[in-house]
């Protein structure tokens, strides 16, 4: 189940909403483990065991660690999530990986991906290393524990949401009117970012992948693969940021306007910060941070962002992705802080290399990688027009793709608020949420919706 279709909108969400706020205030986290188990199980039957178990053995491990406070059972349990991770994602690839070179074919084992592994066991290390360094209790009710781990709006595709966080709210939160509102307000607009924007990108390179591709095309697609991706994962965190505020959950913002960025340091700071920052907490310091020589330094460096890129997914491209952005951060740091600063030609630069970046995201085939990126930088001024044509059909889609990765508009309505024109702003608002609503729905309905990219990590 996804959270942009007919099922989870018109079905599972409204019969939740009923349920929980029908039963008294103790029978509320019942009913949301129950609900998220059920979402778990519809999107992925064989592995909700495995996760009730791997749910069992890091409260039992951060129970034990709290108690006995011995490094091994620590270390013990961090070895237990990785190796987990390991075998589900990464199995095959190593497996490939080895036989490739012996120039024989590689078994393929049949190894079910569990949905939302990567995020879930982020999660799961994140408290254990909190409850470690005595940062946070260990939660003494299994089922209170289960909850953290399984809460629906963030369970698939993140944001990776830290214990310690919202430990308080799993026992004792509060939901009232104003953040339901607000809740619904941002659960539309991240379903009209992933229906409307990121899958109209879809479909734009879709059809110019079709035609003969000239040098113009290529930065078309490449552009579109960009906001694709962006409104895509963004619109998941919406979405998932606003159902939790429904049911009183406050979840740390995932993106932070990144298009807008001014260096590649830049971008990273409102890029997936959830994830961004675990590793900064979680493997960057631990290993040293920056407070050591440059060459462990730069170590460290090229630590995380091969773990950065290999954590989105087994394959050659993701490492490829993640080391990129290694060598751009270390040119950044060690060259060009200095000539960087706030202004046009910083933001060129930034979303030129971004840009590429997410051509290296794309396209998980090395060979049709090389041809891609080949096209990019072979200029032609050859079928320029049939890129030109599909620019046109989509252009007021491009339009408003530019205009929301940036904060113009929402700190203008934000000026707005403030003046006498609150009252028909707010009407306006309804008018814009209902309407944006259902062109989604309608989009949902003609089934020309895509699943959310970040559910395959």
């Amino acid at each position: 189940m996804i959270f942009s279709s007919i099922s989870f909108l018109f079905f599972f969400l409204p019969c939740l909403l009923f349920c929980y706020f029908f039963v008294p205030q103790k029978g509320k986290n019942v009913v949301l483990l129950l609900f998220s188990l059920f979402f778990y199980y519809f999107g992925e039957k064989n592995t909700l065991f495995l996760l009730l178990t791997i749910c069992f053995v890091n409260y039992f491990l951060g129970r034990t660690i709290e108690k006995s406070q011995k490094k091994i059972w620590f270390i013990s349990g961090i070895v237990i999530n990785i190796c987990l991770l390991f075998y589900y994602k990464y199995t095959n690839f190593f497996l490939e990986t080895a036989f490739s070179l012996l120039h024989q074919k590689a078994p393929f084992l049949n190894i079910v991906l569990p949905l939302g592994i990567s995020f879930f066991t982020f999660q799961n290390i994140s408290y254990l290393c909190d409850v470690y360094k005595k940062e946070v209790p260990s939660q003494k009710n299994f089922f209170t524990y289960t909850l953290y781990i399984t809460l629906f709006p963030q369970l698939i595709a993140g944001p990776i949401v830290r214990y310690k966080d919202i430990n308080k709210e799993l026992e004792n939160r509060k939901e009232n009117s104003k953040t339901f509102s607000e809740g619904i307000a941002r659960l539309i607009i991240g379903l009209g970012k992933k229906v409307i924007l990121a899958d109209g990108m879809y479909y734009f390179s879709t059809q110019l992948l079709q035609e003969d591709m000239s040098f113009l095309s290529y930065w078309f697609v490449a552009l579109s693969f960009l906001f694709q991706i962006y409104y895509d994962f963004s619109g998941y965190s919406d979405m998932a940021i606003g159902l939790g505020k429904m049911f009183g959950f406050h979840f740390k913002e995932n993106f932070d306007y990144p298009l807008i960025a001014t260096s590649i340091t830049d971008f990273w700071k409102r890029w997936h910060i959830s994830l961004t920052s675990f590793l900064k907490d979680y493997v960057y310091i631990p290993l040293g941070g920056n407070r050591t020589t440059r060459a462990k330094n730069i170590r460290n460096l090229s630590i995380v962002w091969f773990l950065t890129g290999f954590w989105h997914g087994a394959s050659w491209n993701f490492i490829l992705w993640g080391m990129y952005f290694f060598c751009l951060l270390i040119i950044e740091k060690f060259l060009l802080k200095k000539y960087l600063k706030k202004g046009l030609f910083s933001r060129i630069y930034t979303l030129f290399f971004i840009c590429i970046s997410f051509v290296l995201f794309h396209f998980t085939d090395i060979n049709e990688l090389a041809v891609f990126l080949k096209g990019m930088f072979t200029i032609t001024f050859k079928n320029n027009g049939m890129a030109f044509y599909y620019l046109k059909n989509y252009g007021m889609l491009f339009l408003f793709a530019i205009l929301g990765c940036s904060p113009y508009l929402k700190n203008t309505i934000k000026k707005l608020q403030k003046g006498k024109e609150r009252k028909w702003l707010n009407i306006l608002s309804v008018g814009y949420l209902l309407l944006l609503f259902l062109l989604a729905v309608a989009k949902i309905v003609s089934n020309s919706f895509q699943p959310f990219i970040y559910f395959r990590f």
